[in-house]
């Protein structure tokens, strides 16, 4: 799918929250087989990680955990009536192995086409750009000025901006970065001189660096859905399900702007 059929895609699906937004299901408890292909420990373990809209961030003065991927899973587990079990990681990469081990039931992440050759996902449920943040003071204003000999690019350590960014520039180097936090340092320390991600993290990552800024435009969009692990087939009629319901009743949204989510694709 090419960057404006996806952009078409979450248009089109943003708008139909808002028509329906405030929507209450009226959806019975899910039958115990179901629970049990869903959650087959008893709980909902649902996979996050730190900093990221899309997944959970804590608030730095209440210690309040929002974020898509939390909200969702704590949602989705109240409609099955089983526990909710959020399951920290560092980063992602981390949480896409725990879903291909089994060890996690759920989360919320980019479905990539090399992602869903371990996981299976439901339908997209939003778009946001990715993009690249710059420090205080950089020389840097623009996309086209980051390819260039002697630009060093972090990214997450086995994340899609890794892959991706690894293969298509050409004469920055790419460097990895093994969470969000350490990420801030390595642009504040001046070892990187941008950061890519999706711009949910990136808008993060500026509101805690001061004189940082996200630049304009985007040189590509992740499409977001609920993962769980392959081979649950059972469960996956509960899933797609619940994704829909999140769309259409407004879960979806409330559950990005409680977390500070920026940068989807209709900003």
């Amino acid at each position: 799918m090419n960057v404006q059929n996806v952009l078409m895609f979450v248009l089109a699906m943003t708008m139909t929250v808002a028509a329906q937004d405030g929507r209450i299901s009226t959806a019975a408890p899910a039958a115990p087989d179901v629970r049990q292909a869903v959650a087959p420990s008893g709980k909902l373990r649902v996979g996050v990680y730190p900093g990221s809209p899309t997944s959970m961030v804590r608030d730095r003065t209440t210690g309040d955990v929002k974020g898509l991927t939390y909200e969702l899973g704590k949602e989705f587990a109240r409609r099955l009536n089983i526990p909710f079990e959020p399951v920290e990681f560092t980063q992602i990469a981390d949480v896409l192995e725990a879903i291909k081990r089994g060890t996690v039931d759920f989360t919320v992440t980019n479905a990539s086409p090399a992602r869903a050759q371990d996981v299976d996902f439901s339908a997209p449920i939003l778009g946001v750009e990715l993009g690249y943040l710059v420090p205080r003071g950089s020389s840097i204003s623009t996309l086209a000025e980051i390819d260039r000999p002697g630009i060093h690019v972090g990214v997450t350590a086995g994340g899609s901006s890794h892959a991706t960014l690894s293969r298509e520039l050409k004469h920055a180097t790419v460097v990895p970065s093994p969470s969000v936090a350490a990420a801030i340092e390595m642009l504040a320390g001046g070892k990187v001189d941008a950061y890519a991600t999706n711009k949910a993290i990136l808008f993060e990552m500026s509101d805690q660096s001061p004189g940082s800024h996200v630049l304009e435009g985007r040189w590509g969009i992740e499409v977001f859905a609920i993962g769980i692990p392959k081979g649950r087939d059972a469960a996956m009629s509960a899933v797609r399900k619940f994704a829909e319901e999140a769309r259409s009743e407004g879960l979806v949204k409330r559950a990005a702007d409680r977390a500070g989510l920026r940068g989807t694709v209709d900003d």
